[in-house]
């Protein structure tokens, strides 16, 4: 019996050992930085470039539908244009992220920022600080142009003083740093210097894929890691309710063209374009229909014209709205 107990203790022993040293790794893991490459562009003052920022932030890389804070989401969503000064916050299992201000206000905005850090952040998801930023901006692919746009507009707004709380990762969060299972993330390819603006499926795979982040919500993923576990725009994620949902759920449609199961697969262009004006029907859903709802015919047609060129997924979303509770088999 003796034995038994020393074994015991001895296995306690190992075992909390163990997880001390797993939980300092993880805090101390987590804060790595990392090197990579500053781009060289840089803010334009050109009224043309700063305006193409504008609607771009308000409108299809939908910028405003974060970094302002929630309790002017509604006002946002029906056209407030008013400075990004952030404030938005997203409680999901690795923490609660906090969006960023980003006037540039010296202090609590991006003002003390270099425009090289800026495009860092845009191309390869590093802070200013070297730390790695969580998935939720896929605007590495973005053409130079575009990138030189966002940077040119954001230093175009007032400076406002908007003292907000940094995000906060949980242990989980800290465990997905520490492990490298987040960690910077850089164009696929080298990003185009330019995208001509026309109604073609080449210039909606540009702004489904690298604007306005179609794939990244019509695809299943792993919200721990942000990373895909479907097949891109067949649908399936499943997003948990927040503040803004009212007691509701949203799963992603499938936007394939499958004649089944494709949401869309009957949608001629004008029905897609109007579906887009009419805006929103749930108050929290996660899709910033405020500022889709804002973007240009040409963009909408050549978005179309690319999500029907895509190869048809069979992916039955069974339920697109949850009742709080109510299971996806349910």
């Amino acid at each position: 019996m003796k034995s038994i107990l020393k074994i015991l203790k001895w296995t306690g022993i190992v075992l909390g050992a163990l997880i001390l040293i797993l939980v300092v790794f993880v805090n101390i893991r987590s804060y790595r930085t990392y090197d990579a490459p500053l781009p060289d562009l840089s803010a334009s003052q050109d009224s043309a470039v700063i305006a193409r920022g504008k609607y771009l932030a308000f409108g299809p890389a939908h910028c405003a539908s974060c970094h302002m804070p929630m309790d002017k989401f509604s006002e946002i969503e029906k056209g407030l244009e008013m400075p990004l000064v952030g404030g938005w916050e997203l409680n999901i299992p690795p923490g609660s992220f906090r969006a960023p201000n980003l006037t540039p206000d010296m202090e609590t905005g991006i003002g003390s920022f270099s425009d090289g850090q800026l495009a860092r952040a845009l191309r390869y998801s590093v802070r200013h600080n070297g730390k790695a930023l969580f998935p939720f901006m896929p605007f590495q692919n973005m053409s130079d142009e575009d990138v030189i746009a966002l940077i040119s507009f954001l230093r175009s707004q007032p400076a406002v003083k908007n003292n907000l709380k940094e995000t906060e990762l949980s242990f989980l969060g800290k465990a997905i740093s520490a492990f490298g299972l987040i960690k910077p993330e850089g164009p696929i390819t080298t990003p185009p210097v330019s995208v001509e603006i026309d109604s073609t499926i080449t210039y909606g795979e540009y702004v489904a894929n690298s604007v306005a982040n179609c794939k990244g919500c019509h695809t299943m993923r792993d919200l721990k890691t942000g990373a895909y576990t479907g097949t891109a725009f067949a649908g399936g994620m499943a997003m948990e309710s927040d503040p803004m949902i009212e007691n509701l759920s949203f799963v992603t449609p499938n936007i394939t063209p499958h004649s089944t199961d494709g949401v869309m697969a009957k949608w001629d262009e004008a029905t897609f374009i109007n579906r887009f004006r009419a805006g929103r029907v749930h108050k929290g859903s996660p899709m910033p229909w405020g500022a889709f709802s804002r973007m240009t015919e040409v963009e909408l047609k050549a978005l179309y014209r690319y999500i029907q060129s895509l190869e048809p997924v069979a992916n039955k979303v069974m339920k697109t709205v949850l009742n709080s509770g109510e299971s996806l088999a349910g």
